[in-house]
């Protein structure tokens, strides 16, 4: 089944993960979310393995913390990237929610 294209909704912040696409049959490789952080909470440490990430900062601040102890500032109208095998957290270190859209897609190669 081929790709087609299509309208998303990214929600309005009611719930803290909504899934956006989640790869083949919906994409190539892409898959996508839409995450509603409140204040003080983090994703979790984790992986992008093969892929590469972009976020999408809409509302809120946080941190984009590395495992060698480097914070990437996240705010209004930032676009993060994070290359392959990069582990790494997402913090809201604001006082209201930190909404963000993520994007992976599969890497031909190594960075």
């Amino acid at each position: 089944m081929k790709p087609e294209p299509k309208v998303i909704f990214s929600g309005k912040g009611e719930k803290e993960y909504i899934r956006l696409l989640g790869g083949p049959p919906e994409s190539v490789t892409m898959r996508s979310g839409a995450v509603t952080l409140p204040p003080g909470k983090s994703v979790g440490k984790h992986s992008t393995e093969t892929y590469e990430e972009l976020l999408v900062i809409f509302e809120g601040s946080g941190a984009f913390i590395l495992t060698d102890g480097r914070q990437l500032e996240m705010k209004v109208n930032n676009v993060l990237y994070c290359p392959p095998f990069t582990e790494h957290d997402v913090m809201n270190t604001g006082s209201t929610p930190l909404r963000y859209i993520y994007v992976v897609a599969k890497a031909d190669r190594e960075a």
